[in-house]
C-alpha cells in the first residue's frame, strides 16, 4: 500500500464511479471515501476483499486455539489441519 492513500469524496464516487474503479484495480489499492470531510467507505477490490476474509478466517481460526489452549481445553492436531485444509481448499 502506498504511503498516501486515495481519498475521494463521495460526490466524484457520484459523477466518475467507472473511473474511480478503473484506478483503483489499476493500482491495487484501496480508495478511501468521504462524506463531509470524513471517512465513510473504503473501495477494494473483490479480489482483495476475498484475500481480507481468507485471512480473518485464519485468524478467527488461530485465535480460538488459543483461547483453548489457554482454557486447558484442546482439539486433536488431525482435527485443526482438517479445519485449515477445509478453509485453504474454498479459496482455490
Amino acid at each position: 500500500m502506498s504511503a498516501v492513500p486515495s481519498i475521494i469524496p463521495v460526490s466524484e464516487l457520484r459523477q466518475d464511479t467507472a473511473g474511480v474503479i478503473k484506478r483503483m484495480k489499476t493500482t491495487q489499492e484501496p480508495v478511501f471515501i468521504t462524506q463531509r470531510g470524513r471517512a465513510t467507505a473504503v473501495l477494494v477490490t473483490a479480489a482483495a476483499y476475498e484475500k481480507t476474509q481468507y485471512e480473518l478466517e485464519l485468524l478467527k481460526v488461530l485465535a480460538k486455539g488459543e483461547a483453548e489452549i489457554k482454557a486447558g481445553k484442546g482439539i486433536p492436531l488431525d482435527v485443526v489441519l482438517k479445519e485449515m485444509d477445509a478453509i485453504l481448499s474454498e479459496t482455490k
